[in-house]
């Protein structure tokens, strides 16, 4: 069984490019079309400027069920053919989204058109691709799940249910799930305000032009993706009690900030073999030959822009781009522009990487090759169950920990992202068939459940130069936000980070002793 190792465009994807009501703007990409229906006040405005406000919400972006992470049970000999099966469905919806955001009028003419012409279709291309992956896991001797074929079906979701908060019942105020984990001090979730702001429709609609959904790309951001921090109650809770065995000590490794651009829209760990597998565009630090073809034996390879040139991980996390009508260098790529990821890439002003130990005991070296995703790129459509984005700004990380906005700095301030990885291994397994089981949180109290073992837990903070966004009239001016799949709508929550252990003369063992040890290291 064949697998597709390249995106392709399809003839709807071109007339996005081509079509009047998708220009390409300053900073390249396109205008998503219009997310609202009919009528609103008008007047004139471009993506950044002063946008109205819609009467009634339209379809907004598609939900489909993530199948990969519901496929548990697959023998390692199935697990490329699958994989490249995977991408396949994500490339379906993003074909989708992209025939979504340019059919407005038609939608406008005919309510079931959403149905008839992209849902319906959409889930028998699925139900094609499921068909496959059951039939390749079952031929190695693997089980699936018995719902498999419900996965096919996707829905539709307006505005309303995709704005921070509106998701899956969890409100401002809300506490994002994370299995009870407490990293380093910083809740996954908390309280969070929008700051009376409400999300517009944006752009004019009438005499051929559309609204967009706000952002650059007209894909996002909305005013209700960011918030004031100095208005958000804090809602960092104390780190769990140390025992007399804790292992207290930590490990930095220096690695830059990516001055060099090393950049890819692949993810080798999801989607091995398949270019483009990500949809959106990496900063890579570390290991400087990790892409789609990379392999165990060819990670070794790679260089490092590490001090430490004995680490040659992958560290490779989503670009933060500044949506200020500027463009770079991929705004008439897959991944970029072509998929609504647009704006000028900013570098990190500083990149922080370190591990350290667990409140409750000894870690155990990582095995080499381990692989590592925090987080969840698809929270949009999947819900937060997986999501552990922390936004902060400089001055208030100790206070207020963000997941479903982004933080609006005071002046003198800097944005922060930080990751503070799964730091329980089940001791067999350097990956899982979801990349996700192999791995697990602690507890609330620092613990590891279901016999796995602590290891030294990935930390990261990246901080960033942004001039703060505006919010005018209910609209966001001079956002910013992180590359995503285009129907995520780049909202907060979906950043997420990725990590391959590549260490050589006996690396991994150092770090974990010296954490053991109580030391502080690099």
């Amino acid at each position: 069984m064949g697998r597709n190792t390249r995106k392709r465009r399809t003839p709807l994807a071109n007339k996005a490019i081509a079509a009047s009501a998708a220009l390409a703007l300053g900073g390249g990409g396109l205008i998503w079309a219009n997310f609202y229906a009919s009528a609103h006040e008008s007047n004139h405005q471009t993506w950044g400027g002063n946008q109205t406000k819609a009467a009634s919400a339209q379809v907004a972006t598609l939900s489909c069920p993530d199948v990969g992470q519901k496929l548990t049970n697959v023998p390692t000999q199935a697990r490329g053919e699958v994989a490249g099966e995977l991408a396949n469905l994500d490339r379906q919806i993003t074909d989708a989204y992209q025939r979504l955001a340019t059919t407005r009028d038609a939608q406008a003419r005919d309510a079931s058109f959403v149905q008839n012409s992209i849902l319906r279709p959409l889930e028998q291309r699925r139900t094609v691709i499921l068909d496959r992956i059951r039939l390749e896991i079952s031929r190695q001797g693997g089980t699936t799940p018995g719902d498999l074929a419900a996965l096919a079906t996707c829905t539709a979701q307006n505005a309303d249910q995709t704005t921070a908060g509106g998701q899956n019942g969890q409100n401002n105020g809300g506490q994002q799930q994370n299995g009870g984990q407490q990293n380093n001090g910083q809740n996954s979730g908390g309280q969070q305000q929008n700051g009376g702001q409400q999300q517009g429709a944006g752009g004019q609609q009438g005499n051929g032009q559309q609204q967009n959904i706000g952002g650059q790309a007209g894909n996002g951001p909305v005013a209700a993706d960011f918030v004031d921090i100095t208005k958000v109650q804090p809602n960092v809770q104390g780190k769990p009690r140390q025992s007399r065995s804790a292992s207290t000590g930590s490990f930095t490794t220096r690695c830059g900030v990516n001055a060099n651009k090393n950049h890819n829209t692949d993810n080798v760990i999801v989607a091995p073999g398949v270019t483009n597998g990500a949809h959106h565009t990496h900063d890579y630090v570390g290991n400087q030959k990790i892409n789609a073809f990379s392999s165990n034996q060819t990670f070794l390879q790679g260089g490092t822009s590490c001090q430490n040139r004995s680490d040659l991980s992958s560290y490779y996390w989503p670009v933060v781009r500044l949506q200020d009508g500027s463009q770079d260098f991929d705004q008439n790529q897959d991944g970029g522009g072509k998929e609504g990821n647009v704006g000028k890439i900013l570098v990190p002003s500083q990149a922080q990487i370190k591990y350290v130990g667990s409140p409750r005991g000894k870690v155990v070296a990582m095995p080499q090759f381990l692989r590592i995703i925090t987080g969840d790129a698809k929270t949009t459509t999947n819900g937060l169950a997986n999501a552990n984005a922390h936004w902060s700004c400089t001055g208030f990380e100790n206070k207020v920990q963000l997941t479903e906005q982004y933080p609006i700095c005071p002046q003198g301030s800097k944005v922060v992202r930080t990751f503070a990885f799964q730091s329980c291994w089940d001791g067999q397994n350097a990956d899982s068939a979801n990349h996700r089981t192999h791995v697990a949180f602690a507890d609330a109290n620092g613990n590891c459940q279901n016999g796995f073992k602590a290891i030294p837990q990935l930390t990261m903070r990246l901080v960033y130069d942004i001039t703060p966004p505006t919010l005018q009239n209910g609209q966001v001016k001079n956002a910013y936000a992180v590359d995503g799949f285009p129907e995520q709508l780049h909202k907060a929550a979906t950043d997420h980070d990725d990590f391959i252990s590549i260490t050589r003369n006996g690396l991994a063992s150092k770090i974990a002793n010296c954490v053991n040890r109580g030391q502080n290291c690099s």
